[in-house]
């Protein structure tokens, strides 16, 4: 392009983009709908200013791979134009395919974020519109990319350089990362996810057609793990947000459950009932938003069925269940069976009221050949590729502990205080026990 476009950014200042390409891919429609979509979803519940949306964290990406492509002189100089413009293409569009609320979405209906952005890229889209312009084939090269294939096709080398784009953007230390915990402890206020990402660029090199970094950055990506690490467990599964995904996951579940008794919605939701069929086509698709969710739930306050009108007015105005933090499966499996059997007496549905969760969680996820996109991190040291965990105690010490598991019974609270005295008792005797 003849001048830069720059958009104003918290994180790096100005988003920079110079290629005309890029330019045109962000005003298409399937672009701009990412700005109706929160990147933390319900975390906003307890972080009040993360209200930022998947189309800010997808500029940032942009902007971190611009600077791998362009500033890092080691992967500049083995990336072509081509292969340089390709990456750019992938990190921008890298989220196009998430819908609303997405991980909790994606858990209710089944789908996949990951295949319906390949879906936008090749399908009947502006993006793919725009990509083909540029060169026949081009949305397919997008697409390989961001599969973490090789974007030529076939590929049968492990040493084939053309998948440093893809771990550019899709590996354990990547521009998505590198966007997502600063982007999002900047707008949660947390401190948790500060990285030093200048000195993590700067450390880049390819060796032996690999991505790594040279061995004087590891502290720097020691703190990185960390820091990812210390996000998931004060942010992203912070309890309060947690329990909002719940909530909304039991107002899907009670609308497709409604659905099959032959409940009289007064609005349209052919959307929901494709989903639920496992058969959406992608115009559909690309219809869902927030805005959309949203203002189906606030009519649904309105519902004749006590129990979606009920769930529906908790979501509204962020009256979420509580939780017991207990140490073990056993003990949540306990508790569960007590607060059913207690529910159940009072005609308290526990399949909407009650839910056990355990998330498990690893700071760094150890190389294994057998498992798909688990890339080490490399160090260049002593002249050799060495994974960051023969190196670092810090790693070595994550690696030791291992995964640390939590396990959560949500429960709605309200009606324990009408109960009689001895269930009452019983269960907040529990709830003692667990706080």
């Amino acid at each position: 392009m003849n001048e830069t476009k720059v958009f104003r950014d918290p994180i790096y200042g100005y988003v920079k983009i110079r290629d005309e390409l890029i330019w045109k891919l962000v005003q298409t429609k399937e672009f701009q709908r990412l700005r109706r979509i929160h990147q933390l979803g319900g975390t906003s519940m307890v972080f009040h200013t993360a209200e930022h949306s998947r189309f800010s964290h997808s500029l940032g990406v942009y902007e971190i791979a611009r600077r791998i492509v362009y500033e890092v002189e080691s992967v500049s100089n083995t990336l072509t134009d081509e292969e340089r413009l390709i990456t750019l293409c992938a990190a921008l569009l890298h989220d196009l395919g998430h819908g609303p609320y997405s991980h909790t979405f994606e858990s209710v209906f089944a789908t996949n974020h990951e295949q319906f952005t390949i879906a936008i890229i090749t399908g009947d889209t502006e993006v793919h519109a725009v990509l083909e312009s540029y060169q026949p084939g081009f949305s397919n090269k997008v697409a390989r990319t961001i599969n973490g294939e090789c974007y030529q096709g076939e590929c049968h080398d492990a040493a084939c350089h053309h998948h440093i784009m893809g771990h550019i953007i899709s590996s354990q230390l990547d521009a998505d990362r590198l966007d997502y915990l600063q982007r999002d402890a900047y707008n949660t206020g947390a401190t948790y996810g500060e990285v030093d990402q200048d000195r993590i660029l700067r450390s880049m090199v390819v060796v032996d057609n690999q991505l790594a970094f040279k061995y004087s950055s590891m502290h720097a990506i020691e703190n990185y793990l960390v820091s990812r690490y210390h996000m998931y467990w004060q942010v992203y599964y912070h309890p309060v947000s947690v329990s909002h995904e719940i909530l909304l996951s039991k107002i899907f579940h009670r609308v497709m459950d409604l659905m099959d008794q032959g409940y009289p919605f007064p609005h349209d939701l052919t959307a929901i009932r494709m989903l639920k069929e496992g058969a959406i086509d992608l115009e559909t698709y690309l219809e869902l938003d927030e805005v959309w969710v949203n203002y189906h739930i606030k009519e649904w306050t309105k519902a004749s069925d006590s129990i979606l009108s009920d769930l529906s007015e908790r979501f509204i105005n962020r009256r979420l269940y509580k939780y017991l933090s207990c140490r073990s499966e056993n003990e949540l499996q306990e508790a569960y069976e007590i607060f059913s059997q207690v529910y159940q007496k009072y005609g308290i549905d526990p399949n909407y009221y009650l839910q056990q969760d355990t998330i498990s969680k690893e700071a760094y996820q150890f190389y294994n050949e057998h498992v798909l996109h688990h890339s080490p991190i490399l160090l260049y040291y002593d002249q050799r590729l060495v994974e960051i965990a023969e190196l670092s105690h810090i790693v070595r010490g994550i690696k030791d502990v291992g995964a640390k598991t939590d396990y959560k019974l949500y429960y709605a609270k309200e009606w324990i205080e009408t109960m009689e005295i001895t269930d009452k008792e019983r269960l907040q005797d529990l709830i003692e026990r667990y706080q």
